[in-house]
């Protein structure tokens, strides 16, 4: 059997494995990485031997780290990106290409329709409904959408949302607050099963889903990075943010905007960004914080979008879909009864 796992921003790492009486019979690591000396790719095989199939990625990484010394060198792969790829090979967990993804870009709907769809849509994947989905946002008004464990006051202005007609929204992902107007920032929302992420933690896995994220902002010549926990950034500033939910039963609902043309002075009388939310970013303007896509591409938004949507199709298996009239319908209970009310809203208040 044999298992993968490219390390976001680093090599890719490969395992073939034998079992044998539920323990690992035989074990060839291999891969694209650097390591010295030559002798420690066995001493990692042998590591491995033995191990029983059910062996966590603590366990597995363990036992690679117990051969370790300060003669061994890696570069570009980690001992917890080979127990990775083992776990891969034994079945517990998946790589992209196990997966066709159903990408979805419909019309416009309310904020708060939004951010029930994205409950409803893991949901429906973790109880075997639905598969893995890449959905892109579409908006009429213009909205704050604020994590699922900030304070509203804190985080919004009253006043300014109200002189702007902004919505305000609560999500059920954590993470900060999103300024979201139609036309100058871009949305989208994945939702895959924890198999895809197994053995990663949350700080790894927001890098390992934004991957290819980082690829299509190449595309559209944008030279991207992973910056902290969960922004994109270039070297103009940052670009992006994203926000993870895992899910029980089995789904990670994992989601990003991007700002197009934001304007950044709106933002600031909506939102209370204060210096302690600046004080590790290297600068005291929250202005500054942000670099625009449409500013570094010069391309319309729709084209941003597109450019997107190949890229995802040209590196995994995808195919076009829609959201299912159930689906929109169970959506439409959780505006009235969740997201729609006060009380989900200011739950921090």
């Amino acid at each position: 059997m044999r298992g993968e796992y490219k390390v976001p921003g680093g090599k890719l790492v490969a395992v073939d494995v034998e079992v044998a009486d539920g323990l690992l019979a035989s074990v060839a690591i291999s891969g694209d990485f650097f390591l010295e000396p030559d002798d420690a790719l066995e001493r990692f095989n042998r590591a491995l031997v033995g191990a029983p199939t059910d062996a966590k990625v603590a366990q597995l990484t363990a036992a690679l780290e117990a051969t370790l010394d300060d003669a061994v060198a890696m570069v570009g792969f980690s001992p917890e990106a080979v127990a990775i790829a083992v776990r891969r090979a034994l079945g517990h967990a998946t790589g992209w290409q196990d997966h066709t993804f159903e990408l979805i870009h419909e019309d416009p709907q309310p904020p708060a329709l939004h951010a029930a769809l994205d409950q409803v849509l893991a949901e429906e994947l973790a109880a075997g409904r639905r598969g893995p989905t890449l959905r892109f946002w579409e908006w009429v008004e213009p909205a704050v959408v604020i994590g699922s464990f900030q304070s509203l006051r804190n985080e919004v202005d009253p006043e300014g949302a109200a002189r702007h007609g902004i919505t305000v929204v609560r999500r059920i992902s954590g993470g900060g607050a999103m300024f979201m107007e139609a036309g100058n920032c871009i949305t989208f929302s994945l939702v895959v099963p924890t198999s895809l992420v197994d053995g990663l933690s949350f700080e790894q896995s927001y890098a390992f889903l934004d991957d290819w994220v980082l690829g299509a902002l190449g595309d559209v010549g944008v030279r991207a990075t992973y910056a902290g926990l969960n922004d994109i950034a270039s070297p103009a500033g940052k670009i992006a943010g994203a926000a993870q939910k895992r899910l029980v039963g089995g789904a990670v609902l994992h989601h990003v905007t991007m700002a197009y043309d934001i304007d950044a002075d709106k933002m600031l009388e909506v939102l209370r960004i204060g210096r302690e939310k600046l004080s590790d970013k290297g600068t005291t303007s929250a202005q500054k914080r942000v670099d625009p896509v449409r500013s570094q591409t010069g391309l319309p938004r729709a084209d941003v979008i597109e450019a997107f949507k190949a890229h995802f199709r040209a590196r995994y298996a995808t195919t076009d879909g829609a959201l299912r009239p159930e689906e929109v319908a169970c959506a439409e209970e959780l505006v009235r009864t969740k997201f729609g009310t006060q009380e989900w809203l200011a739950r921090v208040p």
